[in-house]
Protein backbone atom coordinates (compact mmCIF):
# COMPACT_ATOMS: atom_id res chain seq x y z
CA UNK A 1 0.00 0.00 0.00
CA UNK A 2 2.40 2.47 0.91
CA UNK A 3 5.95 3.20 -1.02
CA UNK A 4 8.87 3.05 0.70
CA UNK A 5 10.49 5.51 3.07
CA UNK A 6 13.74 3.89 3.20
CA UNK A 7 16.23 6.96 3.54
CA UNK A 8 13.66 9.38 3.86
CA UNK A 9 14.55 12.39 6.35
CA UNK A 10 11.07 12.78 8.70
CA UNK A 11 10.84 15.32 10.93
CA UNK A 12 7.89 13.81 13.53
CA UNK A 13 6.58 16.91 15.07
CA UNK A 14 5.85 16.15 19.17
CA UNK A 15 5.15 17.61 22.85
CA UNK A 16 4.07 21.27 22.07
CA UNK A 17 2.58 23.38 24.55
CA UNK A 18 -1.01 22.27 24.18
CA UNK A 19 -3.04 20.53 27.21
CA UNK A 20 -2.18 17.21 25.21
CA UNK A 21 1.18 17.29 25.59
CA UNK A 22 2.23 14.20 27.13
CA UNK A 23 -0.21 12.22 24.71
CA UNK A 24 1.96 13.86 22.35
CA UNK A 25 4.73 12.49 23.11
CA UNK A 26 3.52 9.47 23.07
CA UNK A 27 2.25 9.17 19.87
CA UNK A 28 5.85 10.79 18.78
CA UNK A 29 7.91 7.60 20.02
CA UNK A 30 5.48 5.34 18.74
CA UNK A 31 5.81 7.17 15.46
CA UNK A 32 9.11 7.11 14.85
CA UNK A 33 10.02 3.83 16.31
CA UNK A 34 7.32 2.51 13.12
CA UNK A 35 8.99 5.12 10.56
CA UNK A 36 12.45 3.52 12.05
CA UNK A 37 11.42 -0.14 11.37
CA UNK A 38 10.51 0.99 7.97
CA UNK A 39 13.78 2.59 7.38
CA UNK A 40 13.35 6.06 7.23
CA UNK A 41 15.49 8.55 9.16
CA UNK A 42 13.08 9.99 11.86
CA UNK A 43 14.19 13.06 14.07
CA UNK A 44 12.26 14.25 16.98
CA UNK A 45 11.41 17.84 17.65
CA UNK A 46 9.96 19.36 20.52
CA UNK A 47 7.92 22.62 19.25
CA UNK A 48 7.61 23.51 22.75
CA UNK A 49 11.47 25.06 22.25
CA UNK A 50 11.06 27.65 19.69
CA UNK A 51 14.43 26.87 18.25
CA UNK A 52 12.42 24.29 16.42
CA UNK A 53 11.81 26.62 13.89
CA UNK A 54 15.85 26.64 13.38
CA UNK A 55 15.88 22.85 13.46
CA UNK A 56 13.09 22.67 10.91
CA UNK A 57 14.28 25.27 8.44
CA UNK A 58 17.75 23.94 8.50
CA UNK A 59 17.24 20.12 8.88
CA UNK A 60 17.31 19.17 5.19
CA UNK A 61 14.08 16.81 6.36
CA UNK A 62 12.00 15.38 3.24
CA UNK A 63 8.46 15.31 4.81
CA UNK A 64 6.93 16.41 8.59
CA UNK A 65 4.94 13.84 10.41
CA UNK A 66 3.14 16.21 12.64
CA UNK A 67 2.13 14.19 16.27
CA UNK A 68 0.86 17.24 17.81
CA UNK A 69 -3.09 17.02 19.44
CA UNK A 70 -4.90 19.94 19.98
CA UNK A 71 -3.62 23.74 19.55
CA UNK A 72 -0.55 24.65 17.58
CA UNK A 73 -0.38 21.19 15.94
CA UNK A 74 -4.20 19.85 15.16
CA UNK A 75 -5.15 23.13 14.51
CA UNK A 76 -3.70 24.97 11.38
CA UNK A 77 -0.82 26.76 12.87
CA UNK A 78 1.71 24.11 12.29
CA UNK A 79 0.20 23.59 9.22
CA UNK A 80 0.84 27.01 7.92
CA UNK A 81 4.44 27.31 9.04
CA UNK A 82 4.83 23.66 7.35
CA UNK A 83 3.42 25.50 4.23
CA UNK A 84 5.90 28.64 4.61
CA UNK A 85 8.97 26.38 4.85
CA UNK A 86 8.14 24.01 1.96
CA UNK A 87 8.41 20.77 4.40
CA UNK A 88 5.47 18.52 2.60
CA UNK A 89 2.96 17.10 6.15
CA UNK A 90 1.27 14.33 6.51
CA UNK A 91 -2.67 15.16 7.44
CA UNK A 92 -4.74 17.82 6.13
CA UNK A 93 -4.31 21.40 5.04
CA UNK A 94 -4.51 24.42 6.86
CA UNK A 95 -7.96 25.56 6.69
CA UNK A 96 -9.10 21.71 6.98
CA UNK A 97 -7.44 21.56 10.25
CA UNK A 98 -8.92 24.72 11.45
CA UNK A 99 -12.25 23.77 10.71
CA UNK A 100 -11.97 20.41 12.28
CA UNK A 101 -10.86 21.52 15.23
CA UNK A 102 -13.22 24.10 15.58
CA UNK A 103 -16.36 22.14 16.90
CA UNK A 104 -18.47 25.36 16.25
CA UNK A 105 -17.84 25.66 12.73
CA UNK A 106 -18.15 22.00 11.70
CA UNK A 107 -21.32 21.96 13.04
CA UNK A 108 -21.80 24.80 11.09
CA UNK A 109 -20.57 22.91 8.13
CA UNK A 110 -22.30 19.61 8.92
CA UNK A 111 -25.53 21.14 9.39
CA UNK A 112 -25.15 23.39 5.69
CA UNK A 113 -24.60 19.65 4.42
CA UNK A 114 -27.01 18.22 5.38
CA UNK A 115 -25.07 15.83 8.07
CA UNK A 116 -27.15 14.49 10.83
CA UNK A 117 -25.68 15.49 14.19
CA UNK A 118 -26.99 16.78 17.39
CA UNK A 119 -28.54 20.15 17.95
CA UNK A 120 -26.68 22.59 19.98
CA UNK A 121 -26.02 25.67 21.02
CA UNK A 122 -22.63 28.31 20.96
CA UNK A 123 -21.57 30.00 23.19
CA UNK A 124 -18.99 33.16 23.52
CA UNK A 125 -16.88 34.68 26.02
CA UNK A 126 -18.26 37.61 27.92
CA UNK A 127 -21.98 37.38 26.13
CA UNK A 128 -25.17 36.42 28.42
CA UNK A 129 -25.69 32.84 29.30
CA UNK A 130 -29.61 31.89 28.96
CA UNK A 131 -29.26 28.90 30.89
CA UNK A 132 -32.88 28.04 30.58
CA UNK A 133 -32.86 28.47 26.89
CA UNK A 134 -30.23 26.26 26.29
CA UNK A 135 -32.32 23.86 28.83
CA UNK A 136 -35.49 24.48 26.74
CA UNK A 137 -33.72 23.84 23.44
CA UNK A 138 -31.77 21.29 24.32
CA UNK A 139 -33.34 19.52 27.21
CA UNK A 140 -31.95 18.54 30.74
CA UNK A 141 -29.02 15.86 29.75
CA UNK A 142 -26.24 17.71 27.71
CA UNK A 143 -22.69 17.51 26.83
CA UNK A 144 -20.83 20.79 27.52
CA UNK A 145 -16.74 21.35 25.85
CA UNK A 146 -15.12 24.07 24.53
CA UNK A 147 -14.87 24.80 20.88
CA UNK A 148 -10.99 24.07 20.54
CA UNK A 149 -9.87 21.24 22.65
CA UNK A 150 -9.35 17.49 21.81
CA UNK A 151 -9.15 14.75 24.06
CA UNK A 152 -12.02 15.51 25.75
CA UNK A 153 -10.44 17.98 27.69
CA UNK A 154 -12.69 20.65 29.97
CA UNK A 155 -15.61 18.25 28.66
CA UNK A 156 -18.58 17.90 31.12
CA UNK A 157 -21.88 15.75 30.70
CA UNK A 158 -24.59 17.49 32.53
CA UNK A 159 -27.21 15.80 34.04
CA UNK A 160 -29.63 18.55 35.55
CA UNK A 161 -30.02 22.02 34.70
CA UNK A 162 -28.33 22.79 38.07
CA UNK A 163 -24.68 21.46 36.64
CA UNK A 164 -24.94 23.48 33.13
CA UNK A 165 -23.51 27.19 34.74
CA UNK A 166 -20.25 24.72 36.12
CA UNK A 167 -19.99 22.70 33.28
CA UNK A 168 -20.05 26.32 31.11
CA UNK A 169 -17.37 27.92 33.42
CA UNK A 170 -14.85 24.83 32.97
CA UNK A 171 -15.12 24.57 29.72
CA UNK A 172 -14.40 28.52 29.08
CA UNK A 173 -11.63 27.63 31.60
CA UNK A 174 -10.04 26.23 28.51
CA UNK A 175 -11.64 27.81 25.29
CA UNK A 176 -13.27 31.82 24.52
CA UNK A 177 -15.80 29.38 22.55
CA UNK A 178 -17.95 26.60 23.85
CA UNK A 179 -20.75 24.31 22.96
CA UNK A 180 -23.38 23.11 24.57
CA UNK A 181 -24.57 20.13 22.85
CA UNK A 182 -28.05 17.40 23.45
CA UNK A 183 -26.59 14.51 24.86
CA UNK A 184 -27.73 11.40 22.44
CA UNK A 185 -27.48 8.06 24.23
CA UNK A 186 -26.12 5.45 22.61
CA UNK A 187 -23.07 3.18 21.00
CA UNK A 188 -19.88 5.30 20.58
CA UNK A 189 -18.53 4.26 17.15
CA UNK A 190 -15.74 5.95 15.76
CA UNK A 191 -14.51 5.70 11.84
CA UNK A 192 -10.99 6.07 10.41
CA UNK A 193 -10.65 7.82 6.92
CA UNK A 194 -7.45 7.53 4.71
CA UNK A 195 -6.45 8.45 1.61
CA UNK A 196 -5.87 11.19 -1.08
CA UNK A 197 -7.83 11.22 -4.29
CA UNK A 198 -10.36 8.64 -2.98
CA UNK A 199 -10.65 8.70 0.42
CA UNK A 200 -11.70 5.38 1.87
CA UNK A 201 -13.23 4.66 5.40
CA UNK A 202 -11.50 1.70 7.56
CA UNK A 203 -13.73 -0.46 9.82
CA UNK A 204 -15.88 0.63 12.33
CA UNK A 205 -14.82 0.66 15.61
CA UNK A 206 -17.09 0.62 19.06
CA UNK A 207 -15.52 2.29 21.83
CA UNK A 208 -16.98 1.00 25.19
CA UNK A 209 -15.05 3.38 27.92
CA UNK A 210 -15.15 1.92 31.69
CA UNK A 211 -16.12 6.13 33.30
CA UNK A 212 -19.02 7.37 32.19
CA UNK A 213 -18.23 8.83 28.56
CA UNK A 214 -15.04 8.16 26.76
CA UNK A 215 -12.93 11.10 28.48
CA UNK A 216 -8.92 11.48 28.90
CA UNK A 217 -8.56 8.25 31.10
CA UNK A 218 -10.73 6.24 28.70
CA UNK A 219 -8.56 7.00 25.92
CA UNK A 220 -5.16 6.81 27.28
CA UNK A 221 -4.60 4.71 30.23
CA UNK A 222 -4.75 0.80 29.15
CA UNK A 223 -7.86 -1.12 30.54
CA UNK A 224 -10.21 2.26 30.76
CA UNK A 225 -11.80 1.42 27.50
CA UNK A 226 -11.99 -1.30 25.14
CA UNK A 227 -12.15 -1.72 21.08
CA UNK A 228 -14.91 -3.84 19.58
CA UNK A 229 -14.27 -4.03 15.56
CA UNK A 230 -16.52 -4.33 13.55
CA UNK A 231 -18.66 -2.19 15.76
CA UNK A 232 -22.04 -4.46 17.74
CA UNK A 233 -24.72 -2.15 15.66
CA UNK A 234 -26.76 -3.13 12.55
CA UNK A 235 -25.01 -3.40 9.02
CA UNK A 236 -27.23 -0.55 8.20
CA UNK A 237 -25.71 1.53 10.93
CA UNK A 238 -22.29 0.47 9.98
CA UNK A 239 -22.66 1.53 6.41
CA UNK A 240 -24.06 4.98 7.48
CA UNK A 241 -21.18 5.37 10.36
CA UNK A 242 -18.75 4.78 7.11
CA UNK A 243 -20.49 7.15 4.92
CA UNK A 244 -20.96 10.37 7.59
CA UNK A 245 -17.29 9.86 8.19
CA UNK A 246 -16.25 9.85 4.21
CA UNK A 247 -18.99 12.98 3.89
CA UNK A 248 -17.64 15.15 6.98
CA UNK A 249 -14.27 14.61 5.61
CA UNK A 250 -14.63 15.57 2.35
CA UNK A 251 -17.31 18.47 3.71
CA UNK A 252 -14.23 19.85 5.63
CA UNK A 253 -11.87 19.42 2.58
CA UNK A 254 -9.33 16.93 5.16
CA UNK A 255 -6.66 14.89 3.29
CA UNK A 256 -4.56 11.79 4.00
CA UNK A 257 -6.46 10.85 7.44
CA UNK A 258 -9.10 11.86 9.76
CA UNK A 259 -11.33 10.04 12.37
CA UNK A 260 -15.06 10.39 12.66
CA UNK A 261 -16.67 10.76 16.12
CA UNK A 262 -20.40 9.17 15.80
CA UNK A 263 -23.21 8.10 18.16
CA UNK A 264 -25.64 5.22 17.17
CA UNK A 265 -29.13 5.09 19.03
CA UNK A 266 -31.19 2.20 19.82
CA UNK A 267 -33.02 2.46 17.22
CA UNK A 268 -30.14 2.66 14.44
CA UNK A 269 -29.97 6.16 13.81
CA UNK A 270 -26.59 7.68 13.45
CA UNK A 271 -25.02 11.32 14.54
CA UNK A 272 -21.84 12.80 13.55
CA UNK A 273 -20.26 14.19 16.85
CA UNK A 274 -17.00 15.23 15.32
CA UNK A 275 -13.85 14.91 13.18
CA UNK A 276 -10.06 14.61 14.21
CA UNK A 277 -7.48 15.44 11.40
CA UNK A 278 -4.72 14.34 13.75
CA UNK A 279 -5.96 10.97 15.58
CA UNK A 280 -3.93 9.81 18.59
CA UNK A 281 -1.16 6.89 17.28
CA UNK A 282 -0.55 5.43 20.74
CA UNK A 283 -0.86 2.03 21.84
CA UNK A 284 -4.26 2.54 23.23
CA UNK A 285 -5.51 4.45 20.11
CA UNK A 286 -8.46 4.09 17.62
CA UNK A 287 -7.49 4.57 14.05
CA UNK A 288 -4.03 2.47 14.55
CA UNK A 289 -6.47 -0.25 15.65
CA UNK A 290 -8.83 0.09 13.14
CA UNK A 291 -6.42 0.06 10.47
CA UNK A 292 -4.98 -3.19 12.06
CA UNK A 293 -8.39 -4.39 11.39
CA UNK A 294 -8.01 -3.85 7.80
CA UNK A 295 -4.93 -5.54 7.19
CA UNK A 296 -2.72 -2.16 7.61
CA UNK A 297 -0.61 -2.83 10.60
CA UNK A 298 1.22 0.19 12.37
CA UNK A 299 4.21 0.07 10.94
CA UNK A 300 2.81 0.29 7.11
CA UNK A 301 -0.13 3.04 8.39
CA UNK A 302 2.91 5.46 9.19
CA UNK A 303 4.71 4.75 5.91
CA UNK A 304 1.14 4.95 4.21
CA UNK A 305 0.97 8.68 5.57
CA UNK A 306 4.25 9.62 4.44
CA UNK A 307 3.92 8.31 1.01
CA UNK A 308 0.48 10.46 0.63
CA UNK A 309 2.22 13.53 1.86
CA UNK A 310 4.95 12.95 -0.54
CA UNK A 311 2.94 12.44 -3.44
CA UNK A 312 0.72 15.29 -2.38
CA UNK A 313 3.69 17.42 -2.57
CA UNK A 314 4.81 16.42 -6.04
CA UNK A 315 1.27 16.41 -7.33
Amino acid sequence: MAASIEGRKVAVLLGGTSAEREVSLHTGEQVIGALRAGGAIAEPIDTADLSFLDTLRDGGFDVAFICLHGRFGEDGTMQGLLEILGIPYIGSGVLASALAIDKVMSKHLFAASGLRSPEYVALEAGEKVDYGGIVAALGEKTVVKPANEGSSVGMTIVHAAEELPAAIEKAFGHDTSVLVERFVAGIEVTVGVLGVDEPFALPTLEIVPENEFYDYESKYVPGMSRHIIPARVSEAARVECQRLALAAHKVLGCRGLSRADTIVTADGTVYLLEVNTIPGMTSTSLLPDSARAAGIEFPELCATLVSYALGAASS
